[in-house]
């Protein structure tokens, strides 16, 4: 009897999880005339230009899938290999981001995109900010349930997981800070 009352409440809250009541299909499609909203970011500044490159590429990746670009996520994500082959320690991550660049579809990039921002976020855990605030945020409904994490430089959630299908399905997990 218990487990099935373990069971119904693990499947409230999933489905509480994200309270966006839109179609949560995950068919392979590139919508492209998603339009999304432009938030109010903070300025993030690193000791390390090269950092600081490699997060801009990102937040490019980033910002495509949240508005379902898939060529636009193949131009960032390449831009982001550049970036990341050249850093040492992170050649394994540029694989990834090739991966994403050769995907042939949105539902693709946003599972590899899953790996990808998993290492990058360890990477700037350690690194030096001068100055901002890095968001990681996390969406309990990405991947089949398994959930998600990204970087934003701003605390409002824009889902590169769903897009515009959950746009605000998420929540600010962690606070990278300038020291």
């Amino acid at each position: 009897m218990k487990t099935k009352q373990y069971f119904g409440v693990a499947a409230l809250s999933v489905l509480m999880a994200c309270t966006n009541t839109s179609n949560k299909s995950t068919e392979s499609k590139d919508s492209t005339t998603h339009k999304t909203e432009v938030v109010a970011a903070t300025n993030i500044n690193f000791k390390d230009a090269k950092l600081q490159s490699i997060y801009s590429s990102y937040i490019n990746l980033k910002d495509a899938l949240v508005a379902s670009k898939l060529t636009d996520a193949q131009t960032a994500s390449k831009a982001l290999a550049a970036e990341l082959i050249t850093y040492s320690g992170c050649e394994n991550t540029a694989v990834t981001a090739h991966k994403i660049e050769n995907a042939k579809d949105i539902v693709t990039q946003r599972k590899e995109f899953t790996a990808l921002s998993s290492d990058v976020i360890a990477l700037f855990k350690h690194a030096e900010l001068s100055s901002g605030t890095i968001f990681i945020q996390h969406c309990p409904m990405a991947n089949k349930g398994d959930g998600g994490d990204w970087l934003a430089s701003e605390k409002k959630i824009q889902n590169p997981y769903y897009g515009s299908e959950m746009m605000e399905c998420g929540a600010v997990v962690e606070e990278i800070k300038a020291k």
